[in-house]
């Protein structure tokens, strides 16, 4: 895992911090892991910070689930209010599930207009796959080589950002997602070859036997490093994907509820039209609640064929959350404030990208952006550096602002804050971020050798 902690490193952490691991690892399972390399403690969260016990304040700009703050009153008094009435699930008849998934259609083009619940972003892919086979009658699906789209067994299979280790089935063909640091300047040029990469992974799969079901994507490449521009890029490669047959299937658990700022949904950027789009993380603020979007002949057709239950999926007290967070979203205008702090935060990166050539590409929208560290070397654009992308991580958390990396070669700093986040938040980043890049000026980064054992 990116920028995890290992506790064989010999770190100091703390006499607290160590007995904590100690237990940690005697009870959980080997697959959990820890950020940082001195992982951070968290006791309680406020807006856009967490503290650790002893009071002191991190700034986060990483974690996307609670996008309206960490513990938020309207969220908390919403779930209290329903938790004392009555949490069941959907084959009763409650006018709560009905009345929040009129607002949520409402949100999306016209012709997406029904819903189907599940309580995490991996089983709302999985269910979507599903749809998709059931739909089309095939079982091959395009994916682009970095992603992450869940931890179910289904949802794993097409996720390659799970490491070396989680090998893909022969009904799973990975594409490289656009570069838009190393692709043709050209926008038609690099959708273009993006299209023809998906035309020729669906070749791969017939000549496999396996015939096409669905195109899925993350509509802002999250984990292939962060590809919000040029806007439209997308577009060719879902025309093949229909043309072959299959569905597009639009993964907005990272980018969705407005992060982008400029929409609520990232492939509102593309000017695509998704068949099913996939809704997760953020939904709820930390609730359990997800859900896949879909055009009604769709659901029709696999409603009437297959059977779908989920016992938690779209409770009253899960669609309370969801609905106070449409609330917050919306009386607090943070469409509008993510486009306004994320242009805030785009300025100062920027700024700091023309001092620094280690900062190879600034790229984002609204309160989602990436920084792509490089050094000189081979490649006319730069070495993929994920050894400085690493300390700076681990530097700003020194700072207590909390960020993370990702991208095919782990060296895309990875901003994604609350939708809360405020300019003041921006600016004590944009000061922490300038004072570890000037504190790793004169660090040794990739060598050789790590650079050769890149993946081309």
């Amino acid at each position: 895992m990116v920028n995890s902690y290992d506790p064989a490193s010999g770190v100091e952490v703390g006499r607290r911090a160590a007995e904590l691991i100690e237990r940690r690892q005697r009870v959980l399972g080997a697959p959990y892991r820890l950020f940082y390399e001195r992982p951070v403690e968290v006791a309680r969260g406020d807006g856009a910070l967490l503290f650790d016990p002893d009071g002191v304040d991190y700034l986060d700009a990483y974690n996307n689930v609670p996008a309206v703050g960490h513990a938020n009153p309207r969220v908390r008094a919403a779930v209290d209010e329903q938790l004392g009435k009555v949490n069941t699930h959907t084959r009763y008849l409650t006018d709560q599930i009905v009345d929040y998934s009129e607002r949520l259609v409402s949100l999306f083009p016209d012709y997406l207009e029904q819903v189907v619940y599940a309580c995490t972003g991996s089983e709302a892919v999985d269910l979507a796959l599903r749809m998709a086979r059931h739909i089309t009658g095939g079982t091959g699906v395009v994916i682009t080589s970095n992603a992450y789209h869940g931890t179910t067994q289904a949802s794993a299979a097409i996720s390659p950002s799970l490491g070396p280790n989680n090998t893909l089935p022969a009904h799973v063909v990975t594409v490289p997602a656009p570069d838009p640091l190393r692709d043709p300047s050209d926008e038609g040029a690099s959708a273009a070859l993006f299209a023809q990469r998906v035309e020729d992974a669906i070749t791969l799969l017939e000549r496999r036997g396996v015939r096409f079901s669905a195109l899925i994507i993350d509509s802002v490449l999250s984990s292939d490093g962060l590809v919000t521009h040029p806007q439209g890029v997308l577009r060719p490669a879902v025309d093949v994907a229909r043309n072959r047959g299959g569905l597009y299937i639009a993964d907005e658990v990272q980018p969705g509820f407005g992060r982008l700022g400029s929409a609520w949904w990232g492939f509102l950027r593309h000017c695509v039209e998704p068949d099913l789009v996939v809704l997760g993380k953020p939904m709820g603020n930390g609730l359990p609640i997800s859900a896949v979007v879909g055009r009604r002949e769709h659901m029709d057709a696999f409603g009437r064929d297959v059977r779908y239950f989920n016992t938690f999926a779209g409770t009253p007290v899960s669609i309370a959350a969801a609905n106070a967070v449409l609330n917050e979203i919306e009386d607090r205008e943070l469409l509008p404030s993510a486009a306004a702090v994320g242009a805030v935060l785009m300025d100062g990166l920027s700024e700091l990208a023309r001092q620094d050539p280690r900062l190879g590409q600034v790229r984002g929208e609204g309160l989602f952006l990436a920084v792509e560290f490089v050094r000189s070397g081979i490649h006319p654009f730069g070495t993929p550096d994920p050894g400085l992308a690493n300390r700076v991580v681990n530097g700003l958390r020194a700072k207590r602002v909390l960020v993370s990396a990702s991208g095919r070669h782990e060296n895309v700093l990875k901003i994604r804050p609350p939708m809360v986040f405020e300019s003041q938040h921006a600016d004590r980043l944009l000061t922490a971020l300038s004072e570890v890049l000037s504190e790793t000026e004169n660090e040794d980064s990739v060598t050789a050798e790590e650079r050769d054992q890149m993946p081309s």
